[in-house]
C-alpha cells in the first residue's frame, strides 16, 4: 500500500467527518475507502444489537442482505471476530460456514476457498460491530498488514462515533431516553420491526415519530397486509406509555355479541356462560395502548359505546352499573376507505372523527420500490433458518420479478410467497443442497390470484360445470350464491355484518337470503 494511496483512501473521510451526511451515506463511503486500500470482492459494516448483527451498509453483496438479521449464535465466524479483539484472517480451507455464501455478487453458488477476513469495531471498550472482508480467491489478503486494518477499524469506529453524536444533538436527552427504551421494549416483545429505505417508507417512519411522542388517537389506513399492527407497536414504542402493555384486538373476529364484553369486561351472570368476572381489554391497557384492528367492522351500535369510552375514558362493565375509570390511548387500523362510509351512512362521522386525531397512511408495497428486496431478505433469513440452510438468496430474474410483481397482498403476501416458494423449491432437489437459489420460475407471480379473484374463478368454473350437468338455471344460481355467502362467512368468522359489507349488499338482505339458502 503506498503513501500516496493511503492518503487518496482517508482524507475525504476526514473530510466526511465534518460534513453533515446522512448515516446510509457516511457509511457507505467508509466502505468504499475500505475497497480502495484493501483488496476485496465484497465488505460490510455490522452493528451488534444485542445478539444480532445489522448491516449498515454493504459492498459487493447482493442487496437483500440489508434486510437481513444475523443471530451470532447461527453464524461461527462471525463468533470468531467478535471475540477477537485483533483482525482475524480464516484459513482459505476453513470448515467454518460463511454467512455470505450465496450473496457475494460477482460469485454464485458455494464459497469453498476463497480468502475471508475481518476486523471488530470498539466504542467505548466495548464491542460496537464487525469489518468484513471477503475475496473470492485465495491468497488476496497475504500482503494486508493486519495493523493496518486495525487502524482502518478505529477510523470506522471515528465515522461511527461522530454518526452517533450528530444523531445525539438532534434530540433532547428525554427524548433519546424514552426512545432507546422504547425500541429496547419492543425489542423484546417482537422479532419484527419495520424494514425500508424507500421515500414513502421515510415519510411514514418521520409520521410514526412525530404521533408516538404524543397522546393523539392514530387512526392507520391501509391495504390489507401493508403492517399496520407493527406501525401501531412502534408508535407505541416511541410514545412515554412505552413501559405499559399494549393490548390488540381484531374487531373483525368477534361475533357482535361479544365485542362489549370484549371491550369492556362483564361480570358474573351478565349473560349465560358468564361464570365470573372479566376485565376487558380496555381495563387490561390501562396506562398503555389499546389497538382496534379493522375498526372498520364495528357495528353502529358497538361505535356508539366506544364513542362514550374514548371521549370521557369512563367504561362499564356488561351487567354492572358501576363505572370505572381508565388512562388509555387507542390507536387504530382499517383497510376501509372511513370517510366513504360515513358518507354512506354506514359509519358514525362523530366515532370516525374521534378516531382519527392523527390519520396515518400505510403505503403499499407496490410503491415502495426495493424496500421490496430488503424487506424479502428478513424473510429469507427467516426461512433460511427454519429450513435448516447454509444460505437462502434470490437470483437476479427472481429480484426483477419480485420488484415487478403488483403485491395486492403487500407484506404479508410477500411472506408467504417467499416461504412458500422457498419449501416448493427445496423440494425439487433429490438432496438438500448447502445454498437454495430461489428464481424467477420457481416464483411464478405471473399467475398468482388473490383470494377473493381465485374464490370467484372457482366458483365459475363450479357453476359451469352445474350447468353442464343438467342442473337448471336458478339450481345453478342458488348454488353458486350459496358458495360464495358461505366462503364470505368463513372468511369474516361468521360475522354477517362483514359479510354484507364485503359482498355489497345489506344485513337484512344477506339474512333472508342465507336463510332461503339453507346457510342458517
Amino acid at each position: 500500500m503506498t503513501p500516496k494511496l493511503l492518503l487518496d483512501a482517508l482524507i475525504p473521510l476526514m473530510a466526511d467527518l465534518s460534513r453533515e451526511l446522512h448515516d446510509s451515506e457516511r457509511y457507505r463511503r467508509l466502505l468504499d475507502s475500505l475497497r480502495m486500500l484493501f483488496p476485496c470482492d465484497a465488505a460490510a459494516l455490522l452493528r451488534l444489537d444485542g445478539e444480532v448483527l445489522v448491516p449498515l451498509a454493504i459492498n459487493g453483496l447482493s442487496s437483500d442482505t440489508l434486510g437481513r438479521r444475523f443471530r451470532v449464535s447461527e453464524h461461527p465466524r462471525f463468533r470468531v471476530l467478535l471475540s477477537n479483539l485483533p483482525p482475524t484472517r480464516f484459513p482459505a480451507n476453513s470448515s467454518l460456514p460463511d454467512p455470505y455464501d450465496g450473496l457475494v455478487e460477482a460469485h454464485s453458488g458455494e464459497l469453498h476457498v476463497h480468502d475471508c477476513m475481518g476486523c471488530q469495531i470498539t466504542m467505548n471498550g466495548r464491542p460496537w460491530g464487525l469489518l468484513t472482508l471477503d475475496a473470492l480467491a485465495p491468497g488476496r489478503f497475504d500482503a494486508v498488514d493486519p495493523a493496518s486494518l486495525q487502524a482502518f477499524a478505529s477510523l470506522a469506529a471515528v465515522t461511527v462515533n461522530v454518526a452517533e453524536r450528530i444523531h445525539d444533538l438532534a434530540e433532547t436527552s428525554e427524548q433519546e431516553r424514552q426512545r432507546a427504551e422504547a425500541y429496547r421494549l419492543a425489542a423484546n416483545q417482537s422479532r419484527r420491526e419495520l424494514i425500508g429505505q424507500s421515500p414513502a417508507h421515510k415519510r411514514m417512519m418521520k409520521e410514526v415519530r412525530l404521533a408516538g411522542p404524543s397522546n393523539m388517537t392514530v387512526l392507520i389506513a391501509g391495504e390489507t397486509g401493508t403492517g399496520k399492527e407493527l406501525i401501531a407497536n412502534a408508535i407505541h414504542a416511541a410514545s412515554p406509555r412505552a413501559r405499559k402493555p399494549i393490548i390488540s384486538i381484531n374487531c373483525a373476529a368477534l361475533p357482535e355479541t361479544l365485542v362489549e364484553s370484549e371491550l369492556f369486561g362483564h361480570v358474573r351472570g351478565a349473560f349465560s356462560g358468564a361464570v365470573g368476572d372479566r376485565r376487558g381489554k380496555f381495563e387490561l391497557a390501562d396506562g398503555g395502548t389499546l389497538f382496534l384492528d379493522e375498526v372498520g367492522e364495528l357495528s353502529l351500535a358497538v361505535q356508539a359505546k366506544l364513542l362514550r369510552a374514548l371521549q370521557s375514558g369512563q367504561i362499564q362493565r356488561v351487567g354492572s352499573d358501576e363505572e370505572h375509570k381508565v388512562d388509555v390511548r387507542v390507536i387504530a387500523a382499517t383497510n376501509r376507505d372511513l370517510e366513504e362510509e360515513v358518507r354512506l351512512g354506514r359509519y358514525r362521522a362523530d366515532f370516525y372523527h374521534r378516531l382519527s386525531v392523527y390519520p396515518l397512511a400505510a403505503p403499499p408495497l407496490r410503491e415502495r420500490g426495493h424496500d421490496i428486496l430488503l424487506i424479502s431478505g428478513f424473510f429469507l433469513e427467516e426461512n433460511r433458518f427454519r429450513l435448516g440452510l447454509l444460505s437462502l438468496r434470490l437470483a437476479t430474474d427472481a429480484q426483477e420479478v419480485l420488484l415487478s410483481y403488483r403485491w395486492p397482498g403487500n407484506v404479508r403476501e410477500l411472506e408467504h410467497v417467499i416461504a412458500r416458494t422457498a419449501l416448493k423449491a427445496l423440494g425439487k432437489h433429490p438432496e438438500r443442497p448447502r445454498i437454495l437459489t430461489l428464481t424467477a420460475e420457481d416464483f411464478d407471480l405471473a399467475n398468482e390470484k388473490t383470494p377473493l379473484q381465485a374464490a370467484q374463478h372457482e366458483e365459475q368454473i363450479q357453476s359451469e360445470l352445474d350447468l353442464q350437468n343438467g342442473s337448471s338455471l336458478r339450481d345453478a344460481v342458488s348454488a353458486y350464491e350459496r358458495r360464495l355467502i358461505s366462503a364470505s362467512l368463513a372468511r369474516n368468522g361468521g360475522n354477517v355484518a362483514s359479510s354484507a359489507r364485503e359482498l355489497g349488499v345489506d344485513r337484512a338482505n344477506l339474512n333472508r337470503m342465507a336463510r332461503r339458502l339453507g346457510l342458517k
